[in-house]
């Protein structure tokens, strides 16, 4: 989402193509091969420099796995933004998407944001002309619940492989969704219901945006933070020097930990942050119940019922 530089600068520079390669190589040091875009990210400068590394090393495309959304229009000449998901936004999103990445097919597209519009029979028939040419590899969802990935995959030709949603420490409702049924502070948890558990049962790749929550626990403190921000900052730093592992390992390694086997989108473009991701997945499989719970009732500010 970061690569190209500001979203709002006109086009990209030579710089920006040498960040992009810096933080690809990061993750490729770490064996991170998925690279998750979206067509609107950097309108659109976030897939062309991207599609600048893939025509320097023209090996480099078959080493990895990339998945783009599309689906949301921003607003221009001040007119309104909005959602479109239908079959002739799609298929022109991924002609687009494609053309930026230089690339003749996508691992897995994404519909980036549930259309209130959405017809799924016609999404259903641009998914099935995108799959059927070799746009495409895979359908995915981003940010919907299990009662929308359902409606939609009745008119899929293919299975959802995957849901992005934001999970993290600092957005927990998905555990809150879970801890709270039948009791009465449930009624104000935002995550929907049987989301997760739809998505296991389904064999849906359940994927984390944000997972870092903007970098919240594993630094200073914004000025803005509550108690519950700062105490949980404090538990992830013991945790981490406990665990001979960064700050970030603990905080992606408390969503790893979950048995939905949730594959946490980095997000960065910092070198340096990519690599303070490395041992995420030691510090999940070496996380206990008792540990795992600590974090989750600091980050709520208070215990699960």
């Amino acid at each position: 989402m970061g690569l190209g530089g500001p979203w709002d600068a006109p086009d990209y520079g030579p710089e920006h193509i040498d960040s992009a390669a810096e933080a690809v190589e990061a993750a490729l040091s770490l064996g991170i091969t998925r690279f998750d875009h979206a067509d609107i990210y950097g309108r659109g400068k976030a897939e062309a420099v991207f599609g600048e590394l893939l025509a320097r090393d023209a090996g480099l495309r078959e080493r990895i796995r990339i998945q783009s959304k599309v689906g949301i229009r921003l607003g221009e000449a001040g007119g309104f933004g909005h959602y479109d998901l239908s079959g002739r936004a799609i298929l022109d999103g991924v002609q687009g998407t494609l053309r930026r990445l230089r690339t003749d097919y996508l691992d897995v597209l994404l519909l980036h944001r549930p259309d209130p519009l959405l017809d799924p029979a016609e999404v259903g028939d641009a998914v099935g002309r995108l799959v059927a040419d070799g746009a495409i590899r895979a359908i995915g969802a981003s940010n919907m619940s299990a009662a929308q990935m359902d409606a939609l995959q009745d008119h899929l030709p293919v299975p959802l492989v995957a849901d992005q949603l934001e999970l993290s420490l600092r957005h927990h409702a998905f555990a809150e969704s879970v801890v709270l049924v039948n009791h009465g502070d449930g009624a104000g948890v935002s995550f929907p219901h049987g989301t997760l558990e739809h998505c296991v049962r389904e064999g849906i790749e359940l994927q984390a945006w944000s997972p870092l929550a903007g970098g919240r626990y594993t630094g200073r403190p914004p000025a803005e933070a509550s108690d519950a921000d700062r105490a949980t900052s404090a538990l992830v730093a013991e945790f981490a020097a406990a665990k001979g592992a960064t700050p970030e390992a603990v905080v992606l390694g408390w969503l790893m930990r979950h048995p939905a086997r949730i594959a946490p989108v980095i997000g960065s473009a910092n070198p340096v942050r990519i690599r303070a991701c490395a041992g995420a997945e030691a510090v999940a499989e070496a996380m206990t119940r008792a540990e795992w719970f600590a974090l989750f009732q600091t980050a709520r500010g208070k215990r699960v019922p």
